[in-house]
């Protein structure tokens, strides 16, 4: 897929309008994670190297087109400031003439953040008098946000049909690297698909069952699968509207050839909690009253086995509650084995990303993507219009 690249063009004195994905998690206040805001540094730094201003814009987080401080992008501010040498304004406004004044009088090399676009309703709607205020600030769009490229927005979709469009280094590393596991991966391929839900990752398993060898499967996802095979799954989370569309999938599965792999053993629990009770079960079920929470030693040495001999691992979604120490034992050992793997590893997803970093292993991983769900809908093969609207070299 042939992008705009930033690379070739003089972008002296000219003020750039660069969409970034700063949707970083905040407690207290406090960013706890940052991430998405270091990946997208090498473009900031490529630019201010190019001689050009800045303007930075963002969501965080589903304010609802309503201005609302709990989703401000005062916090990230702060951290970003740390983490690059030029001088970095902030405007608590996101459109109106007091931001194009501060946008005209930026000098060169500086950067101007402008509060959460998703403030404005406008943004969403990806209305097209919302773009016209937005591409007023900027000569030059830039895209390197892969996380929202997957939403028809203003600042992701409209802005880039009003002004010349260019994308990102992220967002063409993140197109590369994908594009690389769809179209020529090292084999045998291993896809690990987890997660809560079987409804949210049919598309992307079917989408992958003319190109992986192996599909291992975990998460809460994998007891909508045990259930259509009728396997006891006690109180395990299970979609019941998805067990005869799971059921198919194990069978298509079968007549491509791909070997689809479920939990064997499980550790289960007499309640939704940290202090519940634990046991392990074997494959006979979980029983009456208890639920699944992570997947057991027997799966996790059957998944390392096929893990240690794959060409291209792809991993989205983790195994079990890791989010409760006594229920990560799963996804950390996945995570360690992909690690540990001489094969080309990408990580997909925020509780993937968030198992690699609580693992200590995301310097081990070949591509992390920043992109949840945006690298879940190319995955599946669709189009997303934040990248197709930049595949077009002038300004419509």
């Amino acid at each position: 897929m042939e992008l705009p690249r930033l690379e070739n063009v003089d972008l002296a004195g000219k003020r750039v309008f660069l969409r970034v994905d700063f949707n970083v998690p905040i407690e207290n206040g406090k960013v706890t994670d940052k991430t998405r805001i270091e990946k997208t540094l090498p473009t900031i730094e490529l630019l201010l190297k190019k001689g050009a201003r800045v303007i930075i814009a963002s969501h965080l987080g589903r304010p609802k087109g309503q201005v609302n401080p709990e989703f401000s992008m005062a916090p990230v501010v702060e951290v970003f400031k740390g983490l690059v040498k030029a001088n970095v304004l902030f405007s608590k406004n996101v459109i109106g003439d007091d931001v194009v004044q501060m946008s005209k009088e930026l000098k060169e090399g500086e950067i101007l953040v402008i509060e959460n676009v998703r403030f404005h309703k406008e943004e969403e709607e990806n209305e097209p008098g919302f773009s016209k205020k937005l591409a007023a600030l900027a000569d030059v769009y830039v895209n390197d946000a892969f996380g929202a490229a997957h939403r028809a927005h203003a600042s992701t979709e409209g802005i880039a049909h009003l002004l010349p469009a260019y994308a990102g280094l992220l967002m063409h590393k993140e197109i590369v690297e994908l594009s690389a596991l769809l179209s020529r991966p090292a084999r045998p391929f291993v896809a690990i698909i987890g997660g809560s839900k079987v409804s949210s990752k049919i598309k992307v398993l079917t989408n992958l069952f003319d190109k992986v060898n192996h599909l291992l499967i975990g998460g809460g996802m994998a007891y909508t699968f045990l259930k259509s095979r009728a396997v006891p799954v006690g109180n395990s989370l299970v979609e019941k509207e998805f067990e005869v569309q799971a059921f198919q999938l194990i069978e298509k599965a079968g007549v491509a050839g791909v070997d689809l792999q479920l939990p064997v053993d499980h550790i289960i629990a007499d309640s939704f909690s940290d202090k519940a009770k634990t046991k392990s079960v074997d494959k006979m079920g979980i029983l009456e009253g208890w639920m699944g929470m992570d997947i057991g030693s027997k799966t996790v040495a059957n998944y390392e086995k096929i893990i240690k001999n794959a060409g291209t691992i792809f991993w989205n979604g983790p195994m079990g509650v890791f989010e409760m120490d006594k229920f990560a034992n799963g996804t950390m050992a996945i995570a360690k084995a992909i690690a540990k793997s001489k094969a080309k590893t990408v990580v997909g997803g925020g509780d993937s990303i968030a198992a690699i970093n609580k693992a200590g292993v995301a310097d081990k991983i070949t591509h992390i993507s920043t992109g949840g769900g945006a690298s879940l809908e190319f995955m599946e093969g669709r189009k997303l219009p934040g990248v197709e609207a930049l595949k077009k070299k002038e300004v419509e």
